[in-house]
């Protein structure tokens, strides 16, 4: 007990310094934020990434099925930009480009890169509002954009590390419930977060491989963030769902949302071990559970199981602690991949990924005395998760 003790004050002094001595916080607010971080820093522009993320779930018109897409606008080391898009070849180089990636999970899992020169990167410090290419783009109120690739295209050119088809959208977006997470513990993040559209009812259209899918906003499960750093966490832990029903009332939650996600954060040199940072919205109130605050603590373990994969926690702060038990079969996943902007290395390459995650969030209240009172148990689905570990 006294080790462990130990070794907690250390890491909370170390997270103190390094959060004094950090040039300017990450935090000025949520809008500015969510915008281009790579210029903060020097480094960041040739040891960078930057990148906004968008999951929803979408309807066939076809069948009345729900699918769920993935959208994500990237860029990496711009300050190493030439004429042509420069990729990482197996580690031999560093890369810089802009990204356009979409795609879809489920049995016909797919991920479809399309890549450009940095030159056709265009971005606003201030807030969300991107553009690769001429016809990709995204704001804080709507994404548009494109993405093709063909079979003779992804099989000879590895370097793509792509599928085959293709997918378009035209998105309007309304964020309802943002997360902040606070400070990052370094003046040069390895990677950090924020979660403005943690919940965003999105509405529109996707074509998928020639099919119409209807995107209507109560429906939608939409889901944002943004990260940016020096280099992808490891290990990778994620989950999310907005599509949450409460077994007390039995009614389909509208104000509430689930996000977890974290790895080994690395301070002043220091690896502080496996944290997680949880932030659970009941129906508009906030419970979070962040390690960098030290007024919580976060019990994750995930499983790699030979069919599925398990995401258990438990987060337990003062007044309330939450259990999350989720899974998501493999077959509905895909192995996402990410050139390091350090070496160029595919570092992960089996980080599962999944818009299919299911389980059950438990919610405790403390009494006084400090007894724990189940507040209620919901069930989520159609959940966005996503671990690995190398």
């Amino acid at each position: 007990m006294q080790s462990s003790t130990q070794w907690f004050l250390a890491t909370a002094l170390i997270a103190i310094v390094a959060m004094l001595l950090a040039p300017r916080p990450v935090l000025f607010s949520n809008d500015v934020v969510n915008g281009y971080r790579l210029p903060d820093n020097s480094i960041l522009m040739t040891e960078g990434y930057d990148w906004w993320w968008h999951n929803l779930v979408a309807v066939s018109r076809a069948d009345g099925s729900l699918k769920p897409f993935f959208i994500e606008y990237y860029v990496v080391n711009p300050g190493l930009a030439q004429p042509a898009p420069i990729f990482g070849m197996n580690g031999t180089q560093k890369p810089s480009y802009a990204l356009i990636t979409a795609g879809t999970w489920g049995k016909d899992a797919r991920k479809i890169n399309n890549f450009y020169p940095v030159s056709q990167f265009h971005v606003d410090e201030s807030k969300l509002d991107v553009t690769i290419g001429q016809n990709n783009t995204a704001t804080e109120t709507a994404i548009v954009g494109s993405v093709s690739m063909s079979e003779e295209a992804a099989m000879s050119h590895p370097e793509y590390f792509s599928d085959a088809g293709s997918i378009a959208w035209n998105l309007k977006a309304e964020k309802i419930l943002s997360f902040d997470p606070g400070y990052p513990l370094s003046p040069i993040p390895r990677r950090s977060a924020l979660f403005e559209g943690m919940r965003t009812r999105y509405s529109g259209t996707i074509e998928y491989n020639g099919q119409i899918y209807d995107v209507f906003p109560n429906s939608s499960y939409g889901y944002q963030d943004k990260n940016w750093g020096t280099e992808y966490t490891n290990p990778w832990i994620w989950l999310s769902t907005n599509k949450l029903v409460s077994r007390k009332t039995g009614k389909q939650l509208e104000y509430s949302s689930l996000d977890c996600g974290g790895g080994n954060p690395i301070v002043a040199g220091v690896p502080l071990g496996l944290k997680l940072l949880v932030a659970f919205y009941y129906e508009g109130k906030l419970y979070e559970y962040n390690f960098s605050k030290f007024d919580s603590i976060v019990y994750p373990e995930v499983k790699v199981l030979e069919d599925k994969v398990t995401w258990r926690v438990s987060a337990v702060g003062l007044f309330s602690k939450v259990e999350l038990d989720f899974w998501a079969p493999k077959d509905t996943m895909i192995n996402i991949r990410y050139e390091s902007p350090r070496d160029g290395q595919i570092k992960h390459k089996k980080l599962w990924n999944t818009g299919y995650a299911q389980g059950t969030v438990r919610l405790y209240e403390r009494r006084l005395g400090g007894r724990w009172r189940l507040v209620d148990t919901l069930d989520g689905d159609m959940g966005g998760a996503e671990y690995g570990e190398y």
